[in-house]
């Protein structure tokens, strides 16, 4: 299951999901016809959960055996690899991809009838061509950690709807946007059938673009249509059906919602109603899983998120799988997403291969979850060098990449550098990472109003702001009355201060606590040598989802 409602109804999908062959790969070793399979590892998943890999760094390779009764075109997607992923049919390389948090697709074209053999290389190695996922504050496993479908299309298929809702004089309309890849040259002219709330719409073919695809679109009334909101989130399906010759050839479902967001007079809205972000931050993580967490657990993040009293979640620091969006967009759960970088210094920003990274996964970000009416803000960078003349220019760079893909959201970033911030007038929103009663004895209200003029001064006057992060260590099962640190009761107080301080300030648009449940970080030296057992243990539940104190005082701050 890739997503919680149908897809298609006429294109053949079929699941990968399941048992595949495994082999490691020796560091020289590349000749794919020689690997011996000696293990088999359940997709979607993680190698460190089996007794053998349970810190393997290194090359693994993934075999799939398939059966086709006839000759056709097909298309694997793959949700999530990480972190890079070489696919192969019959030996023969379909494509690469760089990132575990974003799908990308392998096609290959009139593929004959009988056997055949998928097989996926997994990288998560760390080096200068890695650079996004390196040594961190959470863990990059390894494996195909996200589900897998393989797809029989014909000449035509609809790549990807994109929905923007627009509210107009007092009533709903919406942009549709019909994207067709092109599997040849040339071919019969086409239209797509478009589908929602019970209207009947129709976008007409443009010629394809260099890279085999023509993008249809139309502007349309909603008159009856109800607005999605945390109270009552309201979903539709978007129905497209792909027409040759009076001949349904192809189709695609998507899921949406109408409501708008906007920033006006240093307040945030969704619907034109002033709202506040009472959330947490949230890593794909679980001793037992890892980053592939199955439907059940992402059901129980959300409980227990909604059952503290938060009505939002700040994806850190990369995309989530779609499912949990899935469960937010049902749930009228706002997420903050972002994009995949966390800490990095301005010499890690050089790295050539940043930029590049960094835009891939942008545009993946923003088109592959475009659709989704719980998004409501994207964000870059977390934590990087937004305090140098240098940084500033990629800032610049990757928030102009975004609002070009979608304007119909606001950006931020999360930052730490206080009055040395140099980035605060390129966002729509000022967000800061402060950690008063943990790494440091400021009071949070004083911290809090020292943050405000900071952003004032600095190119943030009159924009909203968030406080994105903020908390202290609690190791579930220590409690003691000294309330010394790392004390589940230490982190119960400061929670308690920062609440307090927060929820009291008007100008405060919102709030997300580090974080929702300890996480796994990598082993190493300098900084990361501080966390005890190669964990990050600030969550508000443990790993296995074991709620610490300092949950009830959240409930009280977040539902009264």
């Amino acid at each position: 299951m890739t997503r919680l409602f149908q897809t298609n109804e006429l294109r053949e999908v079929h699941s990968l999901d399941g048992s595949w062959d495994f082999a490691i790969i020796g560091e020289d070793e590349l000749n794919l016809g020689q690997l011996t399979y000696t293990n088999t590892l359940i997709v979607p998943g993680c190698w460190e959960m089996h007794p053998d890999f349970l810190t393997y760094r290194g090359r693994g390779a993934y075999r799939k055996r398939i059966s086709l009764k006839k000759k056709t075109s097909l298309r694997f997607v793959f949700k999530g690899v990480s972190h890079t992923a070489h696919v192969y049919l019959d030996g023969q390389i379909l494509t690469e991809h760089y990132n575990a948090y974003t799908a990308f697709d392998a096609i290959a074209k009139d593929v004959e009838p009988g056997d055949h053999e998928l097989i996926v290389i997994a990288d998560n190695r760390f080096g200068p061509d890695s650079a996004l996922h390196i040594p961190n504050d959470y863990y990059t496993y390894g494996g195909i950690n996200r589900p897998v479908t393989m797809e029989q299309l014909d000449e035509l298929y609809i790549e990807r709807l994109a929905f923007t809702p627009i509210w107009e004089d007092g009533k709903w309309k919406a942009r549709i946007q019909g994207f067709v890849r092109h599997l040849r040259d040339g071919g019969k002219p086409y239209r797509l059938q478009i589908e929602l709330c019970g209207m009947e719409l129709e976008l007409v073919a443009s010629s394809p673009n260099e890279a085999g695809i023509s993008c249809m679109a139309g502007t349309f009334d909603f008159d009856k249509a109800e607005a999605w909101s945390q109270e009552s989130p309201v979903l539709y399906e978007l129905k497209s059906r792909l027409v040759v010759d009076d001949a349904v050839v192809d189709d695609l479902i998507e899921r949406v919602g109408f409501r708008v967001v906007t920033t006006e007079n240093g307040k945030i809205q969704l619907n034109g109603k002033d709202i506040v972000f009472k959330g947490v931050n949230r890593h794909e993580d679980h001793p037992m899983v890892g980053s592939a967490l199955p439907l059940q657990l992402m059901a129980l993040d959300a409980d227990l998120i909604t059952n503290m009293g938060c009505n939002s979640v700040r994806t850190s620091h990369y995309p989530n799988d779609e499912r949990f969006l899935d469960l937010c967009d049902e749930r009228g759960i706002l997420v903050w997403e972002e994009n995949h970088a966390r800490g990095l210094s301005l010499s890690q920003m050089q790295n050539p291969n940043f930029r590049w990274q960094c835009k891939q996964v942008n545009r993946e970000m923003v088109e592959q979850h475009y659709n989704h009416p719980s998004i409501v803000i994207w964000a870059i960078l977390n934590e990087c060098a937004s305090d140098t003349p240098e940084g500033r220019e990629m800032y610049k760079e990757q928030l102009e990449q975004i609002r070009g893909l979608d304007a119909s959201r606001p950006l931020t970033f999360a930052s730490h550098h206080r009055d040395k911030e140099l980035c605060f007038d390129l966002a729509d929103i000022v967000s800061f990472n402060l950690y008063p009663g943990w790494y440091g004895d400021e009071d949070p209200g004083e911290l809090c109003d020292l943050a405000r003029g900071w952003a004032d001064a600095s190119g943030g006057l009159g924009k909203p702001m968030i406080m994105s992060e903020f908390g202290g260590d609690g190791y579930y099962g220590h409690r003691d009355a000294s309330r010394v640190r790392g004390t589940e009761e230490r982190q119960s107080d400061i929670l308690e201060a920062n609440l307090s301080a927060y929820t009291s300030r008007g100008y405060i648009s919102g709030m997300f606590i580090w974080q929702y449940c300890d996480c796994r970080v990598t082993e190493g030296t300098d900084w990361l040598i501080t966390r005890a057992g190669t964990q990050n243990s600030k969550g508000i539940v443990d790993r296995y989802r074991r709620p610490k104190l300092a949950y009830a005082t959240v409930q009280k701050y977040f539902k009264r």
